[in-house]
């Protein structure tokens, strides 16, 4: 069985197509961390056949976890289907990941990089803690802004925070952000991973929200009026760990988010 290496803004990935064969070796927690070791990456995923939509994503951290969702995942999954040479049924495609259904279109391809617009879960109920928040977009996160980004000990006060038994028993993953001129920058301590990743999709989704909500937004965000019940239209640009840009845009009507969208790139990196 092929087995491929995708990136999303320095999330890298092992997927594999396993719409036949026999794949539930692949759902063992050894062989799991035993192929991210081997390839350098953040997670495996497997692309499945589904009866009603385009297809089903499984999505696995390196110590062998599931059930979250993976924004950056999420992204290279849709970019793997097109290089397989899957077709969407519908205008865009539409898969099931962990946290139930997303859809998502290709922006862009040049060669083996896509760029990818991706329809992240409604988000409600933020709590604030600790000086920051704490919010569930499909992963649970919890942000918090800082002066300086680049200056802190990303594994030290992640871990802490990710161990800390107010997040308990599932944890969390961390995000530390920084406003900076017109984008916000963004590192993301990643349970499961056990570390920080160059980028998470969920977490850039998380800050974004968090963002608005703490007021960090207002130069950077587009205003506009969303949907009929009168909700702000919001976009962001945030920076990942090694540069990347990735856009990120809802609709916010109080604590609620809808219509949220997680853009940016996905690679094809080998395989």
């Amino acid at each position: 069985m092929n087995l491929y290496k995708f990136s999303g803004a320095g999330n890298d990935f092992v997927l594999i197509d396993g719409r036949e064969g026999d794949v539930s070796v692949f759902r063992e927690a050894g062989r799991i961390g035993e192929l991210c070791r081997e390839y350098h990456t953040d997670g495996l995923m497997l692309l499945l056949d589904s009866p009603d939509v385009d297809f089903t994503m499984e999505f696995y951290n390196p110590d062998g976890s599931g059930g979250m969702m993976c924004g950056n995942g999420g992204r290279c999954i849709v970019a793997f289907a097109d290089y397989l040479g899957l077709k969407p049924k519908g205008r865009e495609w539409l898969f099931r990941a962990p946290d139930g259904l997303h859809s998502a279109s290709i922006l862009s391809r040049e060669g083996t990089l896509w760029t990818v617009r991706l329809k992240m879960i409604d988000v409600h109920g933020v709590n604030p803690i600790f000086g920051g928040l704490f919010l569930n977009t499909g992963t649970r996160h919890f942000v918090k802004f800082v002066p300086d980004v680049d200056a802190l000990d990303v594994e030290e006060e992640g871990k802490a925070l990710r161990w800390d038994p107010a997040f308990a028993p599932e944890g969390t993953n961390v995000n530390f952000v920084e406003r900076f001129g017109d984008i916000l920058k963004v590192r993301t301590f990643e349970k499961g991973v056990e570390g920080e990743t160059l980028a998470c999709g969920t977490g850039i989704t998380a800050s974004a929200i968090a963002a608005y909500l703490l007021d960090y937004d207002s130069s950077m965000a587009s205003a506009g009026r969303g949907k009929e019940d009168g909700s702000l239209k919001r976009e962001l640009t945030l920076q990942c760990r090694r540069g990347d840009l990735l856009k990120v845009d809802f609709c916010a009507s109080g604590e609620d988010f809808t219509e949220v969208h997680l853009t940016g790139p996905a690679e094809l990196c080998g395989r």
